[in-house]
């Protein structure tokens, strides 16, 4: 059996498409268009901030600019190197006397004043040259007050050293004003002390007598006139004396005629209260310490002897240390 095959009147769908009429139509990706609108965003916002960092900086360096001009202004850096070159100066004149590390500063910023005063002197300086000078004017100023600084210190420093001066002289003074003071008083001292042992060491005469001589020829014959007389024979002893050392002692003896005048001075001596006293005759014996010695001599007065009472008074180390008398007589009328 056969079939014939005719167009159909109703043709039906190619398979493809009827497939393809049959799925849902995609949903429409909004993604790419938040990400081209955030990067649209972030990009606008850099250069924004970009913008205003360049218009701050050229703000800066316009303010930067206009103060480093104000700044650089030669006439007004020479007003404040003025300034502080009279301040300096002023070191100078009020300590004339700098030494050592103060000296050093004070040529240090002599070197740099000099060096500045030639810059800002230049008509012709450039920028660069007065901003140098800028620089150095501030490094003076910090050398100035560190050197005033150092000034101040060394005035104090010397105050207290001048005190101190002050009182070493005040001390000194009274240290020697005390010197002295012991001084005299280990004189005063050594005075007594010598006083004392010259007193230790005076020999005391005792036994005393006074004879009057009648010579004829080589026989001696006591007399008691005066008309008769021709010397006196004075005898004592020397009494012993423990703390007197061994040795030659001067003895000196005054004589006293009857009308109390020294008879015959032959010299002077000084008492113990320091006076001088004129003696008639001086008697140097030969003393051993602690024994007694016997003395005796004569004397004849250089005119003749007179009625009357003669005294005797015997002195050693300025001290009287006896003293005697001797009456001599009228002659009777027999040359008695």
């Amino acid at each position: 059996m056969s079939y014939s095959q005719y167009p159909s009147s109703n043709p039906s769908k190619d398979p493809v498409q009827t497939n393809t009429a049959s799925t849902p139509p995609p949903k429409k990706d909004n993604r790419l268009l938040f990400y081209l609108l955030l990067g649209g965003a972030l990009i606008a916002t850099w250069g924004y901030l970009i913008y205003e960092k360049s218009k701050v900086k050229e703000e800066k360096l316009q303010y930067v600019e206009k103060i480093s001009k104000d700044s650089l202004d030669q006439s007004a850096l020479k007003s404040k190197f003025d300034l502080l070159s009279g301040k300096a100066d002023s070191i100078t004149i009020n300590n004339q006397q700098l030494q050592g590390a103060l000296a050093e500063k004070k040529s240090d910023i002599d070197k740099l004043k000099s060096s500045i005063s030639k810059t800002l002197n230049d008509k012709n300086a450039t920028k660069t040259q007065l901003a140098v000078a800028q620089q150095q004017i501030g490094e003076l100023q910090s050398k100035i007050e560190n050197l005033f600084a150092d000034v101040e210190k060394l005035k104090a420093e010397n105050k207290q050293l001048t005190a101190s001066n002050e009182q070493l002289n005040t001390d000194k003074t009274q240290l020697t004003t005390e010197k002295g003071e012991l001084q005299t008083n280990l004189d005063k001292t050594k005075e007594e002390k010598a006083k004392v042992e010259n007193l230790a060491s005076t020999l005391h005469a005792s036994n005393i007598n006074v004879v009057a001589i009648n010579l004829k020829g080589s026989k001696e014959k006591e007399t008691s006139t005066a008309k008769r007389a021709d010397y006196f024979k004075v005898t004592f002893d020397v009494d012993e004396n423990r703390v007197a050392p061994s040795g030659t002692k001067e003895i000196f003896v005054c004589v006293y005629n009857p009308d109390g005048s020294l008879s015959a001075s032959s010299g002077s001596f000084t008492a113990n209260d320091g006076s001088s006293k004129a003696y008639t005759n001086k008697v140097d014996v030969n003393y051993e310490q602690g024994k007694r010695l016997p003395v005796n001599f004569n004397w004849k007065p250089g005119e003749k002897f007179e009625t009357g009472n003669y005294k005797i008074e015997i002195y050693h180390n300025g001290f009287k240390i006896g003293e005697g008398t001797k009456t001599l007589k009228k002659a009777t009328f027999l040359g008695l």
